[in-house]
């Protein structure tokens, strides 16, 4: 699942938004979507309270935390086309942007690591991972290769999975299917989903790695 090359196909929904936006700053835009994430994390977080409460309304948290994650998404991709269409683009944009992810992935993946839905260590190995991915590819443009986006988990991947997986615990848990047994271990879909992060994250981190550092020896003339 890599959606990140697939991002314009998503202007449909960006671009007439955007141009009523024009006149509003990137940078404001990019708050509100940092201000959405960090109230993701914490509907994630309190959502978990229907493990060790027993209490229905708390399931509903999880999914209002779903919804959430696309609404931060968006605002996260809404600001660099309007940047673009009102000519406001700019490296420290550019900067901001990229601060204002991490902590994003940190709100929305920490609030579910730190929840009663997850194994507080299988949360902390999903926080690497995801953090590492991107890390991965920022470090290639700030050493003069292309910006990487490639690999098997990039950042709209993650939204997807942060939106979808919340439903489908949801869903589950009301048909009597919240968790099972794999391996003699009791696990939780919203668990799958940070194993994904946990797994797929490091793996993409590793491609990530290799390509920066084929496509340098290419450059310094060593293949």
């Amino acid at each position: 699942m890599v959606l990140d090359g697939q991002r314009a196909r998503a202007n449909f929904a960006l671009e007439p938004v955007a141009r009523k936006l024009i006149n509003v700053n990137p940078n404001t835009i990019s708050w509100i979507g940092l201000i959405l994430a960090l109230v993701c994390g914490l509907l994630f977080y309190f959502s978990g309270w229907y493990i060790t409460k027993g209490e229905d309304m708390y399931l509903w948290v999880l999914l209002l935390g779903g919804i959430m994650v696309l609404v931060s998404g968006y605002f996260d991709a809404l600001d660099g086309k309007v940047a673009k269409l009102s000519g406001k683009a700019s490296r420290k944009g550019d900067y901001l942007d990229h601060v204002f992810d991490r902590y994003a992935d940190v709100f929305m993946i920490g609030g579910v690591a730190f929840s009663a839905w997850c194994d507080p260590y299988l949360g902390m190995l999903a926080l690497i991972g995801v953090l590492l991915t991107s890390y991965m590819g920022t470090q290639a443009q700030a050493i003069g290769a292309p910006r990487l986006y490639a690999g098997l988990l990039g950042r709209a991947d993650r939204v997807v999975l942060s939106t979808l997986f919340p439903f489908i615990q949801f869903i589950m848990t009301h048909l009597g299917y919240g968790s099972f047994e794999v391996f003699g271990f009791d696990i939780c879909w919203m668990e799958i989903m940070m194993l994904w992060f946990a797994i797929v994250g490091n793996v993409t981190a590793v491609q990530r790695a290799i390509i920066t550092w084929r496509n340098l020896s290419k450059e310094d003339g060593q293949e």
